[in-house]
């Protein structure tokens, strides 16, 4: 694995040279414009749209035309075999037990509730972005870590060789070493691996190639503007997913008397034409005959079918408005727990950053020390485990910073 992913990385380095840094903004609108999931969300707003003109047409009058062709199989005395009739008609509803209109409601509040949905699929995306940029730079920041912990052990594996063929120091250093320098390569493949795949992430979210290299204008250890804490009722008032939780229960109330408009009484009136043939076709003439009508139909008894139909649609209101509420108590925990998410990062942060300093400087201080005789090989070994373990370390606290405030804005939709 590591004989394939140390060319890979060459030519990454190499691709990597001249090219501008790419900010955080300018990778957030490369992936804006590529995403497939906002252009999916673009046209589910489009179809509801689409759905809601569709709606106000049941307010138009309706111009339809039938027509009717027979011939029979014999032909009687006198009598032609043939008969047809051709009869356009224009019908005007004037009402519909109030179809239309719940229709026409309903419409209006999914197409609102799809251009929620589409905004916050917009944040979702802004998040994903952001990640990603984050994830990349985390993973370099530690493949380039996972690298100097593997030239510090060579420069002590020289040390090491040299006294040994001295004969200051017995075979069994010489194995502990080895064995360290094996354990961190096998690391650092492992880390170039994971960075491989943090940049096939970050490429294919802005619809680059994958392996195109990259150079990022800002690092998880930079000082990151971090947000205050939202209040509960402003974070609700701008999450556009809770709009459309409520827009649906509303649109549930429009069902309702959708599910009940069909037994309602119903009245249209019309105009219509009728060419034919005369009955019985004795000659093949034909006449045209006009007629303008009303109609009038009046539900009566359906064995209880309304009453089952309005309980059923009441049901699905309800479970509408309970699952807003659901959707209200979900996002006050999770901007409880990216809140505290985000504050103990930020103290993760600043212990990192001093365990790390003085992790340093007792790497320093043990190398010294073996190199003038002072100290053992195990000595100088923990002091380089423990440097990048707490590098590890740092660099996992800053990701989770970076990655928290992201999160952060993403839960109050800022």
């Amino acid at each position: 694995m590591k004989t394939l992913l140390l060319p890979f990385f060459a030519l990454l380095c190499t691709a990597v040279q001249g090219q501008t840094p790419i900010a955080l903004d300018d990778y957030c609108a490369a992936v804006d414009a590529h995403s497939r999931r906002l252009k999916i969300a673009a046209a589910r707003s489009d179809a509801a749209a689409e759905e809601l003109g569709r709606a106000r047409t049941g307010r138009l009058p309706r111009l339809t035309l039938e027509g009717n062709f027979s011939a029979t199989v014999r032909r009687a005395a006198g009598v032609e075999r043939w008969s047809s009739d051709l009869g356009p008609q224009l019908v005007q509803t004037l009402y519909g037990g109030g179809a239309v209109r719940a229709a026409v409601d309903g419409a209006e509040l999914d197409c609102a509730a799809a251009r929620r949905d589409e905004l916050f699929t917009r944040g979702e995306v802004r998040y994903a972005a952001e990640y990603a940029y984050w994830n990349l730079s985390a993973m370099t920041l530690y493949v380039a870590s996972m690298r100097e912990y593997v030239a510090l052990i060579r420069s002590l594996k020289r040390v090491v060789d040299r006294r040994f063929e001295e004969g200051y120091i017995a075979r069994g250093d010489v194995l502990m070493i080895d064995t360290r320098l094996s354990e961190a390569a096998y690391r650092l493949a492992s880390a170039e691996q994971r960075a491989a795949v943090a940049l096939h992430d970050f490429n294919v979210l802005r619809g680059a190639d994958p392996d195109a290299g990259v150079s990022l204008a800002a690092t998880i250890r930079d000082t990151l503007p971090v947000p205050s804490r939202a209040p509960f009722q402003e974070t609700i008032a701008r999450r556009s997913d809770y709009a459309a939780a409520q827009l649906r229960a509303e649109r549930a109330g429009a069902g309702i008397r959708s599910a009940v408009a069909p037994f309602n009484p119903q009245l249209s009136v019309g105009v219509g034409a009728s060419w034919q043939t005369w009955t019985p076709n004795l000659t093949g003439r034909t006449y045209v005959d006009g007629v303008a009508f009303v109609r009038l139909s009046v539900p009566i008894f359906h064995g209880g079918e309304r009453r089952r139909a309005e309980a059923a649609a009441r049901a699905v209101q309800r479970r509408s408005v309970w699952e807003a509420e659901q959707l209200r108590d979900d996002i006050r925990r999770e901007e409880s727990d990216g809140w505290t998410a985000l504050v103990q990062s930020l103290a993760r942060v600043e212990a990192s950053r001093e365990n790390l300093r003085l992790a340093g400087e007792n790497l320093s201080l043990s190398t010294y020390s073996y190199n003038e005789g002072l100290a053992s090989i195990l000595d100088v070994m923990q002091a380089q485990l423990s440097w990048i373990q707490l590098n590890t370390n740092d660099i996992e606290a800053c990701f989770d910073r970076a990655v928290a405030v992201a999160d952060y804005r993403r839960i109050t939709a800022r």
